[in-house]
């Protein structure tokens, strides 16, 4: 009997693995990784297990990754703490005497000038050294990235970017959690798998599909690098995160987040989601 333990199983990647590893193996055999009962009580009735662990204590990991044969490590939202937490999950599962790590990563991690990049190149590396079977999921950028401003944009009948004409090969979050669990599940071990959309699209070409969505007229407008950070920052948010997306952007204008390879729809056996379904979908229209 092989178990599995999803970590960040209640974030929004990884709820949704649960979801489609359960119907790939047996519910009893999954096991997932929680920082509180809070968090626990949400896989309440599916009957899943539940470990509480924290990416930032080390004892709690290894606890929690007893037993475990096949493991999925999401990395850490925390920007600038996630080689230390990725390097103790990786630590705990050698420990442990966990078999083999599935790894969300960052497309094209090894080359890419994004900032984003450094984290996952580093975790890419603790991975290689640590002697472990594992597979790096090197996912490219989420539509709902960019969706998630999409009722601001309709509102002003604009969108800021610093993209130019890169294209970004948009899939939802939910294809790349199917690819998640089916490489979890097994048969793809050892493999370093570029993950995007078939649907590669310009920041001008997604305003025109949100317009038509929409109903509404939308502009994209194109800035500097360095003036988009700004707004951003005038419009709330934290420097380090707004540098983070402004440098997104650019790398996005270079081709960081655009991959023709078919690899995650060929994963997931069926075409990835378009860019207007999951807008709609977004919307309720």
């Amino acid at each position: 009997m092989t178990k599995y333990l999803i970590t960040g199983a209640s974030g929004q990647l990884g709820s949704l693995v649960v979801d489609h590893l359960a119907k790939r193996v047996d519910a009893s055999d999954i096991v997932v990784l929680v920082r509180s009962a809070e968090k626990a009580a949400a896989f309440d009735g599916k009957g899943i297990e539940t470990r509480l662990g924290d990416y930032n204590d080390g004892a709690s990991l290894k606890a929690a990754f007893q037993g475990i044969d096949r493991l999925l490590l999401i990395s850490s939202s925390e920007m600038g703490q996630r080689v230390a937490q990725h390097l103790a999950v990786i630590d705990a599962a050698k420990d442990a005497g966990v078999g083999f790590i599935a790894y969300t990563s960052l497309l094209d991690a090894a080359d890419s000038p994004m900032m984003l990049a450094a984290e996952h190149k580093a975790t890419e590396s603790a991975l290689a050294e640590s002697g472990l079977s594992y597979t790096l999921l090197r996912n490219g950028w989420y539509s709902e990235n960019v969706i998630g401003t999409a009722e601001q944009d309709i509102g002003l009948g604009q969108r800021f970017g610093a993209s130019a004409d890169g294209k970004y090969s948009f899939a939802p979050r939910n294809d790349y959690a199917e690819a998640a669990a089916v490489v979890l599940a097994g048969g793809h071990d050892g493999e370093v798998l570029e993950l995007a959309g078939d649907e590669a699209l310009t920041l001008s070409q997604y305003v025109e599909i949100l317009s038509d969505v929409a109903g509404k007229p939308v502009a994209y407008l194109d800035l500097p690098e360095a003036a988009l950070k700004d707004a951003m920052v005038k419009a709330g948010l934290p420097d380090g995160f707004a540098g983070f997306l402004a440098d997104s952007e650019a790398g996005a204008a270079k081709g960081a987040l655009f991959n023709d390879s078919k690899t995650l729809s060929s994963l997931i056996g069926r075409p990835t989601e378009a860019m207007a379904v999951t807008l709609r979908a977004a919307l309720g229209k």
